[in-house]
């Protein structure tokens, strides 16, 4: 798995997660990056051609989707045929960081969207569905 990739379909999860109830809001930014740098950074060691840990390219994603009004929709279902595509790279250990920082990202507002919860559920069962 090329991980650059594999964390610019992160972001644009975590963009269609955030836009689900039709804006993005300042805490959500905030959060995910601090998911980013507290969570993802410490745990990659790949770069890019530059340097940059791959992880960074979960935020540069979401940021890049969030400037440019970007479908939510198609944003989700670039992540699903991603993980369709590149199943056996999703290990028990990453499905369960991906549900980790999705449901961190949810909580961010004391309740959940509904339309956030629809997108949680098809990513535990998309999820779950890959082998191990």
């Amino acid at each position: 798995m090329i991980y650059k990739n594999f964390y610019s379909e992160v972001g644009k999860l975590l963009y269609a997660l955030a836009k689900a109830n039709g804006t993005v809001s300042e805490e959500e930014i905030a959060e995910i990056h601090r998911t980013v740098v507290n969570d993802l950074v410490p745990l990659e060691d790949s770069t890019d051609e530059f340097g940059t840990d791959s992880a960074y390219y979960v935020e540069m994603e979401f940021d890049y989707l969030n400037e440019n009004d970007a479908d939510p929709d198609d944003a989700f279902m670039s992540f699903i045929d991603y993980v369709e595509d590149h199943f056996t790279g999703f290990d028990p250990q990453l499905r369960q960081a991906i549900l980790e920082i999705t449901e961190k990202l949810s909580a961010v507002f004391k309740h959940t969207e509904i339309q956030e919860k629809g997108l949680l559920t098809k990513i535990r069962k998309k999820l779950s569905r890959v082998p191990a």
